[in-house]
């Protein structure tokens, strides 16, 4: 079955997964308003991220609006107008 929905947890297991996480920074904390950048994630590793999600996920994600999401917020948004509706019962 595949996912509906994308939370900050996906992403934080993503990004550990996938870019490491730089040891100043503290990924189970407040993240989602904060610029990817202060959090030690450069347009590379977003690359990266985004590659593993569409893979994970079967979904596609643009490159430019990609890198135009700066924060997890605009990315987890991102990836849930991607993703399938849940059918309705």
């Amino acid at each position: 079955m595949a996912a509906t929905r994308f939370t900050v947890e996906d992403l934080r297991r993503i990004l550990r997964e996938g870019a490491g996480a730089d040891e100043s920074v503290d990924l189970d904390g407040d993240i989602l308003d904060t610029d990817f950048e202060e959090l030690g994630y450069e347009s590379l590793a977003l690359l990266e991220t985004g590659g593993r999600i569409e893979r994970e996920y079967g979904i596609r994600l643009d490159d430019s609006a990609l890198t135009d999401a700066r924060t997890p917020r605009a990315l987890i948004e991102l990836v849930n107008s991607q993703l399938a509706p849940a059918p309705v019962a």
